[in-house]
């Protein structure tokens, strides 16, 4: 593994966003009750790991990182409390580049990292955020930075430089400072007129990536962080059978789950056995196919 985090002051002139806005419709009903920032992946709430990776950078506090949010809002506000500046957008969400826009007298004049809260991102090789270091080692304050994995197909629509977006970006000052507090996208607002302008470099991530937007990657990025085995949370009560499946704090499972998300506080009765699904509360079973 790399050694520890460069302190914040190795990065002047950069603070932190973490997009949490998003009303997560590809992940419903799941994000009818819960929003998609605080959905547990290896029993860690995405937005958690996203802060933990800023945090690694040495980029924490009020100050230094912001999160914006929108849809069910007031879990965000209260899961964040004091770890971060809050942007609450009324309405419906802003987007990625309006969410920036709506944070501009906060960036006020500085480069900005920005991560999407429902990024899983994990290299065994690198603590995190030591991980994502590259976006900000060498930057000259000027190009946008993606980071990126290969596509299979290069040539594929959506890709950058025949790469795919891996949740982190790296945005000068002179960009954020255009985008007004409207509805838009960073894509089409700034990531291609940068790419069009030759003033887009692709860093590429050498870990596993899941954009955690679907049951069947949500999963996927769930048993990923259990690894071959379980993941079972100290408080959780298990009397049945669990295979390479997480349960979460206070879940109860007396009955046979494999490859299975169980959320805390969920409930697998005698009798039950659960196969590529997410388990939530109240009996919500969200089945999956195919997951990875």
């Amino acid at each position: 593994m790399t050694g520890p985090a460069r302190p914040a002051e190795a990065y002047p002139g950069v603070c932190a966003v973490v997009l949490a806005a998003g009303e997560g419709t590809r992940l419903r009903p799941l994000t009818a009750r819960v929003p998609k920032a605080l959905c547990p992946v290896g029993n860690v709430p995405l937005l958690d790991r996203a802060l933990a990776r800023l945090a690694g950078l040495g980029l924490t506090g009020p100050e230094r990182v912001a999160v914006n949010a929108c849809h069910l809002a007031d879990q965000v506000v209260t899961h964040v409390g004091d770890r971060a500046h809050l942007s609450v957008e009324p309405g419906a969400p802003l987007g990625t580049a309006g969410g920036l826009g709506n944070l501009r007298d906060w960036i006020d004049g500085r480069g900005v990292l920005v991560g999407n809260a429902d990024a899983y991102l994990s290299d065994p090789h690198a603590t995190p955020g030591r991980d994502v270091a590259a976006l900000l080692d060498g930057w000259d304050g000027h190009v946008v930075r993606l980071l990126g994995q290969p596509a299979a197909d290069p040539a594929a629509p959506g890709t950058f430089g025949g790469h795919v977006f891996t949740g982190f970006s790296l945005l000068p000052w002179r960009l954020v400072r255009a985008l007004p507090a409207t509805a838009g996208d960073l894509v089409r607002a700034v990531w291609r007129p940068a790419e069009a302008a030759g003033a887009l470099e692709v860093v590429t991530y050498p870990g596993t990536f899941y954009d955690t937007g679907t049951p069947r990657d949500y999963l996927a990025a769930n048993l990923h962080a259990a690894g071959e085995g379980a993941l079972v949370d100290p408080e959780a009560t298990v009397t049945g059978r669990v295979r390479r499946a997480v349960v979460g704090a206070g879940a109860v499972v007396r009955g046979d789950v494999e490859r299975t998300v169980v959320w805390p506080g969920a409930t697998v009765d005698a009798g039950e056995r659960l196969r590529d699904v997410i388990r939530a509360g109240d009996g919500l079973t969200v089945p999956v196919r195919a997951a990875g």
